[in-house]
This record gives structure tokens, sequence and C-alpha cells, in this order.
């Protein structure tokens, strides 16, 4: 060992953590815990880029010497180009006008490095109403003790690091949380489910922060894969959090992956001569029952998603569904979506879409979660599983698993154990087509002419009889009663007219 490699000091995890939250205090008081990440997830992964810039140009120089070219240095050792005066120590050193400083040297950053357009963000540094320029130096200052280069950061630290404060942000944003982040016990158990293998393309149109597709990678590694092999891509239409998912990708060591922004319905980003891109894995957890998504166009939509129906305009849960089974490749392609309850047993134009779908036979398992597991809402949520080509044993059928006592009690929100997530695992891989019982958790495949007779309703309760299920339903019987008495008021209203037109007015 050098004496240089003696002296270097690698963080621990704790203390890298603790730097990202006196990061986040910096800014208590003029911005809001629910935009902490606009600001403080720039500023780590500029230090991450002008550390990583240090690094790699003085080995270039130990390589090369006075032979080194700016070409070489480009090509051969440097991910990212960071431009003169763009340092990050040029911007912290600066005493006056810091924001403007950052601002130019961010702007320069991206224009020198293609691929990193837009993950700064669009936060107006120089914008001292929004943010005091203490408070910013603060931010700065909270970062520079630490160096963020290979030889003090380890292996995937930095992206565990990412997600802890991907984490506390939820927990500080509340509902808002939604639209950012979903809790990681739920990825890990729908990624598990969808098995990704070495060499699968996979998208998420949803994709939010990306934490969906990171633990793809995870998972492809922890079955010994080679996760360099997968194609990543994901959609998501808010600018702050399509760039903190490239910020998240980059921070755990991935280069190869398109994230594009824009509106999924009516504006797919992954489209080839006028068709949808196929996947072999489509993966999300959209928002839901979103309402305005934009149904009028769906009637003679160009990619043919409407091909069960088009969803009502009040709420697009099918729309979503229609659109990622669009995007599934023929024959390998599964996809895995989060879902309200109510998707299981809405009628209306839902009904029709949900029983196309069923004679399809496109779906293979409707998976009943604990309630409280989600920042943005408490209500109790399902996992729906489709397959373009579902195996033999379980074409014809529909495997139902209650899992909705599976969870651990914490303080704001409920938690899955990695004991819980193996047994509801363990449910959806059982080859016994007669179900049971295990550990409180019932499943029962369940075909789907019986499921026919029932109108194509897929309420858990109606095929597996338990106490845990026996709650779940009086939410779907809520549900579904405040869906009808919409539908009451509204034939009301119409006949109120009707008899007015027709001159009865008493």
């Amino acid at each position: 060992m050098t004496s240089k490699e003696s002296k270097t000091r690698h963080l621990t995890q704790r203390e890298l953590e603790s730097m990202l939250w006196d990061a986040a205090n910096a800014l208590r008081g003029p911005v809001d815990a629910g935009d902490y990440k606009a600001y403080v997830f720039p500023v780590l992964f500029f230090k991450w880029i002008s550390d990583t810039y240090d690094y790699w140009h003085v080995r270039a120089v130990e390589d090369w010497g006075d032979d080194l070219t700016d070409d070489i240095e480009a090509s051969d050792y440097q991910p990212f180009i960071v431009p003169a005066a763009c340092q990050w120590r040029d911007v912290h050193n600066t005493v006056v006008n810091v924001g403007v400083n950052l601002n130019t040297a961010l702007q320069k950053i991206e224009q020198a490095n293609p691929e990193l357009v837009g993950v700064f963000g669009d936060v107006n540094w120089a914008n001292k109403d929004r943010l005091p320029e203490k408070s910013l130096i603060d931010l700065l200052d909270a970062f520079h003790q630490n160096r963020l280069d290979p030889d003090h950061v380890e292996g995937d630290m930095l992206g565990a690091a990412y997600e802890y404060l991907l984490r506390e942000f939820a927990e500080a944003s509340g509902k808002k949380a939604g639209e950012f982040f979903t809790p990681r016990h739920v990825v890990n158990l729908l990624v598990r489910i969808l098995q990704p293998k070495p060499g699968d393309s996979i998208v998420d149109p949803a994709c939010g922060s990306a934490g969906m597709l990171v633990e793809m990678v995870n998972q492809v590694s922890r079955t010994g894969g080679d996760p360099r092999t997968l194609s990543l891509h994901g959609q998501e239409v808010n600018l702050t959090t399509s760039a903190i998912a490239k910020m998240n990708l980059y921070l755990h060591g991935l280069e190869d992956f398109s994230i594009r922004r824009g509106d999924t319905f009516s504006n797919p980003r992954f489209v080839t001569n006028g068709r949808l891109d196929s996947f072999d894995v489509v993966i999300a957890n959209p928002p839901f029952s979103l309402q305005n998504w934009g149904a009028g166009a769906w009637a003679n939509d160009s990619y043919d998603r409407a091909f069960c129906g088009v969803p009502p305009a009040k709420n697009g849960d099918f729309a979503w569904i229609q659109h990622m089974l669009s995007s599934m490749k023929p024959e390998t392609g599964r996809v895995g979506v989060v879902m309200p309850h109510g998707v299981l047993f809405r009628g209306g134009k839902e009904g029709a879409i949900r029983q196309c779908l069923l004679e399809k036979d496109l779906l293979e398992a409707v998976i009943g979660l604990p309630t409280n597991l989600f920042y943005s809402t408490s209500i109790p949520v399902c996992l729906l599983i489709f397959r373009a080509q579902k195996p033999v044993e379980r074409r014809g059928e529909v495997l139902f698993i209650d899992a909705s006592s599976r969870y651990q009690s914490s303080a704001n929100q409920n938690i899955m154990s990695e004991a819980d997530i193996d047994a509801i695992y363990g449910a959806y891989a059982c080859s016994d087509n007669t179900g049971g019982d295990d550990g409180g958790m019932n499943h029962r495949f369940v075909g789907i002419d019986e499921i026919g007779r029932n109108a194509f309703d897929l309420n858990i309760g109606r095929y597996i009889q338990t106490e845990v299920a026996a709650e779940v339903d009086v939410e779907a019987a809520l549900a579904a009663y405040q869906d009808v008495r919409g539908k009451l008021k509204l034939a009301e209203s119409r006949l109120d007219e009707k008899l007015k037109e027709a001159g009865f007015n008493a």
C-alpha cells in the first residue's frame, strides 16, 4: 500500500447520510420540506461530478505526464467533462452572487455533456428571494467537507445514500411523495415477481425517481447475471422528478439508460416508425385514478392502445394498464403495475375493459397488499401481473393472493419485511392450483369461467374468504357505493332536466 493510499479514509455509510441530511437542514426555513429534493440533489450531483473529474484527471496525468491531451483524457478517463472555471471549488470559492456562478457552471456542464441536459432540474439558483445566498452557501458548505470520488466513497454507497435521502424526503413530503417515490419493499416484491433476466429491455412509463429501474439492476445482480446487459428506459412528465431519475441511475453506477420527459398518454417517447417500442418488462406505479388524462384523443389513438376500449375521462387507471400492455413484447412480455382496488370491480367502461383483458387471458395474478404502505395514500392497493404468454398450467386462470395481513407496523407507514416479501413471492410461485393458506396469506387459482359468472368482478373477497379479506371488502364496498352514488346523482339531474323540458316544473 502506498503512503497516499494509506492516508485515504473512506466515508462510512452513516457519515455519508449525515452529510446529506445536513445539506437538507441548511434549507430549513426558506424552502418548503417538499421541495428540498429540487435543491439538494443537483448540488450533490455537481459535487460528485466535480470530485470524480478531479480523481480521473490525476490518474490521467500520472499515466501520460506531459503527453496527455484533452482528447485522450476525455475519451479514456473522464465519464463527464467539467469545463474550465466550472469545478466545485470555483463555485464554492465565490464570494458574492454565488447563485449566478452556480447557474453558469451547471449550464456549461450540461452543454459539454449532452447526455446530462436537464439533469440539474430547473431551479434558478440566482433567485435570492426563493433561496437566500446565506442558505445556498450553507448548502454548499455541507458538501464541501467531504470528497465524493472513488477514493473516498466505495461501490454502491453513494447510490444507497441517494436512496436514503429519497426516503427521508418522501417522509417530509407527505402525500406529495407519491409523485416520485415508491416504497422499496413494494418495488422489491414487484421486481422479484417479474424476474428480470440478463439482456432484457425494461421500461417504466411513470418512472418517478427510477427506483424500479434501479431495483431491476439489483435483482439481476443478486441472481448472478450481468446487469450491464439490461436496456433501461423510463418516461416521466415532471421535470424535477425526471432529473432526479437520471441522477439516481448515474449515482448507482449506471450509464446505459434512457430517461425521457413527457406525458405518456399524449406524447409517448418510446416510439419507432409510428409504433410503440416493445419491451420484455413493463413496470410502473402510476398516479392513481388520474383525472383529465386525455380520453378524448384515445378514441382514435394512433398507437392502438385502446384495444379493449377507451377508459372514462375522469379515471386513467385502465389507460395506464392498456398503455403498458401495448408496450410489452408479444412473446416474452410481462407487466407489473400497482393499482387501487377500484380497478378490480368498478363497472361501466372499466368493467368492459376488464372483461376484455380477462377474455384475452392476459392477467396472471391479482395480489392484494396491506393498507397504509404508501406516502400518498392509506388505502389498500394491489399488484396486477400480466403476461403476453402465460405458462401453460396457468392459462385460463387468475391467481388471487390476499397479502393484506403481511406487514409490520411502523411510525408513519406500514412496511413489508423480507419475510413478508418471501411469503408473498412463495404464494405467487406456487404450482399447487388448489391454492391454500400460507402464514395467514390465502391464495387461490380461479378459472376465468368462474370470474365470468361473477360479471368479471376481480374483487379479491369474492374468491378468497378470510377475516382480513372481509375487511378489504369494506373498503371495496365503500368505493363501489361512492361510484354508484355519483351515477345516481347524475341520473337524477338528467331526469330533472327532462321533466322541466316536458313542462313538469312542480
